[in-house]
């Protein structure tokens, strides 16, 4: 099979509008521009895709749907397993898939499948730039600092792909190991770039201070740094920062009135104001109703 007949397989496998886009290009254009059928796809249909389904304001839809395109990319890995684009892509949709499901209040082992998926493509991607058959040696460290803030997203996602399976593991001794692991790349990744994905570096840290009692290892002030400064870079319109502020630091430090605030933000937030990120938005609002109705301070 051609690779003009490959990109059209693949059209018809996952989803039908990649058909008409493919039929449009001509073969020689496909031949000549790209060296091959995933970077067609990855540049004119899935990357555009991802952003698009950002945008998606019916969260059960995207539960209801997103089988199928993540099977699409499943299939195109496979056919290009180093290829970083295709692996960030698909680290980024598993991450995502897997959030949207738990909004959905999908079946546990649905959740935790989906988050392995998410590990094992963030575990791949990293692969590509760090030596991930030692990730406690002095040479996984070594590399990490040698890499730079054009890797930045590259490393975020693929912690965080690991991060969405450790998050699932109730604490378990494997899960923790893995978190140190997650807390050294995204240490690098703030050293790096501090604005990737509106500020997440500084959501993780915020979290990862904000949910430990101090005698575990956690630190109210430099939770609260972090916080504060993702809310900054984001504008506020990330509102994953206020549910993760309200449900970690607020409830730590039984700061009920910055708890109800920061939730009542969230969901007086209007969803319009910030398009780029409305499936997330649409997810925290949900979030944020949830943590209300708990009524964790009580009356």
């Amino acid at each position: 099979m051609n690779t003009f007949s490959k990109c059209q397989a693949h059209a018809r496998f996952g989803w039908p509008l990649f058909s008409a886009i493919i039929r449009s290009v001509p073969l020689a254009a496909c031949l000549v521009l790209f060296s091959s059928c995933t970077a067609l796809l990855s540049n004119v249909v899935i990357e555009p895709s991802v952003t698009n389904l950002q945008r998606q304001q019916d969260v059960d839809l995207v539960c209801e749907g997103a089988a199928s395109y993540l099977l699409m990319l499943d299939s195109l890995v496979a056919d290009n397993p180093t290829s970083r684009t295709l692996l960030l892509i698909t680290t980024k949709a598993y991450s995502g898939a897997a959030e949207a499901l738990r909004a959905c209040d999908a079946p546990a082992d649905r959740i935790m499948a989906m988050s392995g998926k998410a590990r094992n493509y963030g575990k791949r991607l990293l692969a590509t730039r760090l030596p991930m058959d030692t990730p406690h040696s002095p040479e996984f460290e070594k590399a990490l600092e040698r890499q730079s803030k054009n890797d930045a997203e590259l490393l975020f996602w693929g912690g965080f792909g690991w991060l969405s399976w450790i998050t699932q593991q109730q604490g378990s001794p494997a899960a923790l190991a893995d978190l140190i692991v997650v807390e050294k790349i995204m240490a690098r990744v703030l050293s790096l770039d501090e604005t990737v994905e509106q500020g997440s570096p500084h959501l993780f840290f915020g979290a990862l201070y904000g949910a430990k009692p101090v005698i575990a290892g956690g630190n109210p002030d430099k939770s609260r740094f972090h916080f504060d400064r993702a809310l900054e870079i984001s504008d506020r319109r990330f509102l994953i920062i206020q549910t993760t502020f309200a449900q970690t630091y607020a409830r730590m430090t039984m700061n009920q009135a910055l708890h109800d605030s920061l939730l009542a933000e969230v969901i007086d937030f209007d969803i319009n104001d910030a398009p780029e990120h409305a499936l997330s938005n649409q997810i925290a609002r949900r979030t944020a109703q949830a943590l209300l109705d708990e009524n964790y301070f009580g009356d």
